[in-house]
C-alpha cells in the first residue's frame, strides 16, 4: 500500500512546534495534542477542532482619552501575551476574539486612569499606567487561559494644537535662559574690560612717574659730577647750561623731523633765560609732586 494511502487510513496528524491542537470526539472536547505526530482514527469520531499558538504575541492598542486639564491625548499601549499550554482548552473555547477582548480591557483601564492626571503627570507616570493595565489584564485574561507577559505605554501623543503650544512654551523658556546667560556673559566682559582699563591707566601713570624720577635723578648726578670736577661752579650754573643744551638739541630734532621748512623759536639771551627758568621750574614741580 502506498505511504499516502496508509496515512489516510490511519488518520495520522502532525502538530507543529510551539502549537497545540484541540482534539474533539463526537463534537466534544477530548484532549490537547502536543507538537508531534498523532493518530486519529476517524471511525471513532475523533477530529481536530483547531489549533492554538503558544508563541508570544503582541497587540498595540491606541486609545484616545482626555486628561484632567482637558487635553485630548492618544495613548498607545503595547501588550505582549501568550496562551498557556496547561489551559489550552480554556483559551480555545472561552474566547472567540482574544485581541478584541484585550483591547476592551486596555481601553477601560486607560480611560479610568488618565482623566485623573494632568498632562505633565501622564508623561511622568506612564509606568504606573502600564502597571495598572497589566494588573487588570492579568486578572481578567488568566481566567481564559492567557498570560500577560508585559505591558508598555509606548507613546503619549497630545492633540496637535496642544503639542505646538507646548513646544512654543519650551522654546520661550529656553530663549529666556539663553538671554539671561548672554546678559551675564556681557556683564562679566564689561567688568573685566573696566578692570583692564583701570590696571592699564595705573601702570601708565606709574611709568610716567618713574620716567620723571629718572630724568630728575640723571640731572642731579650730572650737576653733582660737574660741580666736583669744575671747582667754583654752583649747581644753578650747571643746571642752566644743561637745560639750555637740552633746549637747543630739542629744537634741532624738531627742525629735522618737521615737515615744514621753517620752525619759529624764541631768540635772544632773554628768551633763552626764560626757557631755562620754565624748564627748571617744571622739573622741580614734577620732582616735588612725586615725593
Amino acid at each position: 500500500m502506498p505511504e499516502k494511502d496508509m496515512g489516510q487510513a490511519l488518520c495520522c496528524y502532525q502538530v507543529d512546534q510551539s502549537t497545540v491542537a484541540i482534539k474533539e470526539r463526537f463534537g466534544k472536547f477530548d484532549e490537547v495534542l502536543e507538537p508531534g505526530c498523532h493518530c486519529l482514527p476517524w471511525i471513532f469520531g475523533k477530529r481536530i477542532a483547531g489549533h492554538l499558538s503558544l508563541r508570544l504575541q503582541q497587540l498595540d492598542v491606541k486609545c484616545e482619552t482626555k486628561t484632567k486639564d482637558n487635553v485630548f491625548v492618544n495613548v498607545v499601549a503595547s501588550i505582549q501575551y501568550r496562551a498557556l499550554a496547561g489551559k489550552a482548552s480554556d483559551a480555545f473555547y472561552k474566547l472567540s476574539n482574544t485581541r478584541s477582548q484585550i483591547q476592551a480591557y486596555v481601553f477601560d483601564v486607560i480611560r479610568a486612569s488618565v482623566p485623573k492626571l494632568n498632562l505633565d503627570d501622564v508623561f511622568e507616570q506612564k509606568n504606573e499606567i502600564a502597571k495598572a493595565v497589566e494588573d487588570e489584564l492579568e486578572k481578567a485574561m488568566s481566567a481564559y487561559g492567557f498570560e500577560i507577559v508585559q505591558t508598555l505605554i509606548v507613546d503619549i501623543e497630545p492633540d496637535e494644537h496642544v503639542k505646538r503650544a507646548m513646544n512654543e512654551i519650551n522654546a520661550a523658556a529656553r530663549m529666556r535662559v539663553a538671554a539671561n546667560e548672554k546678559a551675564e556673559a556681557e556683564k562679566i566682559l564689561q567688568i573685566k574690560r573696566a578692570e583692564g582699563e583701570a590696571e592699564s591707566k595705573y601702570l601708565s601713570g606709574l611709568g610716567i612717574a618713574r620716567q620723571r624720577q629718572a630724568i630728575v635723578d640723571g640731572l642731579r648726578d650730572s650737576v653733582l659730577g660737574f660741580s666736583v670736577n669744575v671747582p667754583g661752579t654752583t649747581a644753578k650754573d650747571v643746571m642752566d647750561m644743561v637745560l639750555v643744551t637740552q633746549y637747543f638739541d630739542t629744537m634741532k630734532e624738531i627742525g629735522a623731523a618737521s615737515k615744514s621748512s621753517a620752525v619759529f623759536i624764541p631768540h635772544g639771551p632773554g628768551a633763552v633765560r626764560d626757557v631755562a627758568t620754565q624748564i627748571r621750574d617744571g622739573l622741580l614741580q614734577a620732582s616735588s609732586s612725586h615725593h
